[in-house]
């Protein structure tokens, strides 16, 4: 069986945006680009209502190109039981309130059982500084946490 990675919302939006003239931004743009082009068959793709609904704000055309790529990814339930554990990240503090959707994706990602959880998000998930805390947060409520990376260390 295929490992589960479930996509947090920085992946279709970076898949999908014109090339930022930003080098950092285009790179990681590209590193995107190019595990969705020969990376992403060999995992099940997942994503949530979460992401759907962050995928929708913005300009239309943009919008409609993020839906397209997320199109046949399985959608997960942002469920009770997640609720509860993105309550249980915001209280350790190592997330600021204003990153509350951040602690959903993870827990989510978390309560679903997901192998990875695919982000570019570097300020509250992929946050070397604080992700191992976080995972350990998963980890005292029951729960195996997902590797939490970026495209570039999916590669292989």
């Amino acid at each position: 069986m295929k490992p589960k990675v479930y996509l947090e919302t920085t992946i279709p939006s970076l898949l999908t945006a014109r090339t930022s003239r930003d080098v950092l931004i285009a790179g990681q743009q590209q590193a995107t680009r190019d595990w969705w082009d020969d990376r992403r068959q060999h995992y099940q793709l997942f994503i949530s209502g979460l992401v759907l609904a962050e995928s929708r704000r913005g300009d239309v055309i943009a919008a409609k190109a993020r839906e397209e790529v997320l199109a046949d990814c399985k959608v997960l339930e942002y469920s009770e039981a997640a609720q509860n554990l993105a309550r249980e990240i915001l209280l350790t503090h190592l997330l600021p309130p204003k990153a509350a959707v951040d602690a959903a994706h993870i827990a989510v990602a978390t309560v679903h059982g997901m192998d990875f959880l695919l982000t570019w998000n570097c300020r509250h998930i992929a946050n070397a500084a604080i992700v191992d805390k976080v995972r350990a947060v998963c980890a005292l409520a029951g729960y195996a946490p997902p590797v939490i990376c970026t495209p570039m260390e999916l590669m292989l």
